[in-house]
């Protein structure tokens, strides 16, 4: 992508509207744009962010054996109303409205209710279990407080995995799966070592659950840490003397930290299959009820975890999996022997495969230029000027570390490409 054809620009001042540091990074770097309180658009610059943590996301979960659907987002009252979840006292954060005729539906904030009963259309024998079915899909809820930037919102973008099992060893291994697999999107996502698996509470889900928290002054939660052994519970969770046990840890050993939920795995049980009469026959004809588990991230939530967690003064620092670009080439100056060097690199990274946002913006200071790239955050950034120009070198500097290399334009794509 040419940067003198990005509509979007970037901005020097932060909005006066937000507080958080995300939101106010990623306006002002033009990835997101405020529409109202908690409802955002991701710009070109975001929908790459966002795409990538969804590409890494749908991945982990096919290697662990789930199938993708998409499921609707306007919801029957009938559907829930057998699990006693239609009424606002119960789920105080829908958003309902009425059709032409006057009926009333839901705008979904979850989808337990409404995949639970499809698969009574599908699925009854033992044969056709176990199944593990995901979505990516946008979610609505109607928060009384919408705050904290992309991290909390009234619209957002979520993956929800359900498990359907015959045993609870077979829900069990599956759970461990998904641990796995959680953690391997985090490692990816450029956040592995600030998240902790964490010991929680289930709410109305369960007696108990599990989340993925990461430590960030900008967290709403508290966790509590040992940091040799990382284990980790919720503040709800200080007082189950059972789990401190289990894990022959002390409260003496734990230390406080602010965080943010990034994910969480719930086991179900069979709440949800015996309000719909899912069940399955097992190989001597007996009925059982099906044995299920929740597993949700929230995209735009972990986009902004990670724009809290990596970014530092002058701007954005993007992990290399989730970067919307490898690298940012900037060309410094006008002059024909640098504009064409420039171009040339360019050609041959985009034909190499090498995703770059080249910034060939004419009659723009230099200053100006190499601000904007910190700001905007690319793991790599490639400056062309006259003066790398008359060395025959490209100037490499990684945004992460500062480490500033000159490399042979020769080298560059292959530099990049390793």
């Amino acid at each position: 992508m040419r940067q003198s054809t990005l509509f979007t620009k970037t901005r020097k001042e932060a909005p006066k509207d937000e507080v958080v540091r995300n939101a106010i990074l990623l306006i002002r770097a033009g990835y997101i744009y405020k529409e109202m309180a908690g409802v955002y658009t991701y710009l070109p610059l975001g929908l790459r962010v966002l795409r990538n943590i969804e590409r890494i996301i749908r991945e982990e979960m096919n290697v662990a054996g789930a199938q993708e659907l998409l499921l609707t987002s306007l919801q029957s009252p009938s559907v829930w109303e057998k699990t006693d979840r239609w009424s606002d006292a119960v789920i105080d954060n829908w958003f309902k409205t009425t059709l032409a005729d006057g009926t009333e539906i839901g705008i979904a904030s979850t989808h337990e209710e409404p995949l639970t009963n499809l698969l009574t259309h599908y699925a009854h024998s033992h044969r056709d279990f176990p199944l593990y079915i995901y979505q990516i899909q946008t979610k609505f809820r109607n928060e009384l407080r919408a705050k904290s930037g992309i991290m909390r919102g009234r619209e957002f973008v979520m993956k929800d995995l359900y498990s359907f099992c015959r045993t609870e060893d077979e829900h069990a291994a599956f759970y461990a799966r998904m641990k796995e697999a959680y953690t391997n999107v985090f490692r990816r996502s450029g956040i592995g070592e600030q998240t902790y698996f964490t010991y929680a509470s289930g709410g109305s889900f369960s007696h108990a659950s599990d989340e993925f928290q990461t430590v960030t002054d900008a967290g709403e939660d508290t966790i509590y840490v040992d940091p040799d052994t990382r284990f980790s519970v919720n503040e709800e969770m200080l007082g189950d003397e059972k789990i401190l046990e289990k894990f022959h840890v002390t409260k003496d050993r734990l230390i406080p930290k602010k965080s943010v939920e990034v994910g969480n795995i719930f086991p179900l049980g069979t709440k949800f299959s015996e309000a719909f009469g899912l069940t399955y026959r097992d190989e001597a004809g007996e009925e059982k009820p099906v044995i299920m588990g929740s597993y949700g991230i929230g995209l735009g939530r972990l986009m902004g975890t990670i724009t809290e967690v990596c970014s530092d003064d002058q701007g954005l620092v993007w992990p290399k999996e989730i970067a919307p670009f490898r690298a940012h080439l900037v060309r410094l100056g006008d002059q024909l022997d640098v504009a064409k060097c420039a171009d040339q690199l360019y050609s041959e990274l985009t034909q190499g495969g090498i995703e770059v946002l080249y910034d060939d913006r004419a009659s723009v200071s230099a200053g100006e230029k190499l601000a904007d790239a910190d700001l905007l955050g690319m793991p790599t950034r490639i400056v062309v000027s006259e003066k790398t120009l008359r060395a025959g070198v490209g100037e490499f500097r990684d945004r992460k570390s500062g480490e500033v290399l000159m490399v042979p334009y020769a080298e560059i794509a292959k530099r990049l490409a390793a």
